[in-house]
């Protein structure tokens, strides 16, 4: 089971995880955005949120946020899952929780972005409902990213609320 709190995005075990991502980014795709490149105060209540999953034992395993970007649509951001908790449900249970977070501050569809060679995202994705839209962010490469949406109808209540951590 994993336990989600609402931190900062630059709270140190945030900090670590993105690290992580960025590294497989790299590793994957020959680039990445650097870890500095999300505002901070994007992912900020009211206007968005971030969370860090934590085991039972305190260990962060996964991470993500979302911000408004107009007002109905918020844009999932930084969703990551270590790669040793991958297929036990975390990634599900953070995008839920995500969605009706997002859902719950007014916003009635998502989208996010992906890269094409990230095959556990996309299945989630996938599963979740989310299909394929044109690029939203310009002058990213549509043959590495890919940009999906979802309405966010029925996400309100499935998910419990995340609670802050220090």
């Amino acid at each position: 089971m994993t336990i989600f709190h609402t931190v900062p995005y630059t709270h140190a075990d945030a900090a670590t995880l993105v690290t992580c991502l960025y590294h497989e980014q790299v590793r994957r795709y020959g680039q990445a955005d650097l870890p500095g490149s999300t505002d901070q105060a994007d992912l900020t209540p009211p206007q968005g949120l971030f969370l860090v999953g934590y085991t039972a034992s305190g260990v962060p395993v996964a991470r993500g946020g979302w911000r408004l970007i107009d007002d109905i649509t918020a844009e999932i951001k930084r969703l990551f899952v270590r790669p040793d908790h991958r297929g036990a449900g975390c990634g599900r249970a953070l995008l839920t929780t995500l969605e009706s977070t997002a859902a719950r501050a007014g916003a009635v569809r998502v989208l996010l972005e992906t890269g094409v060679h990230n095959d556990h995202a996309l299945a989630l994705f996938a599963a979740h409902g989310y299909t394929p839209v044109p690029s939203y962010v310009a002058g990213r490469n549509p043959a590495i990213n890919r940009a999906l949406t979802k309405p966010l109808r029925d996400a309100i209540g499935h998910a419990d609320a995340p609670s802050p951590r220090q």
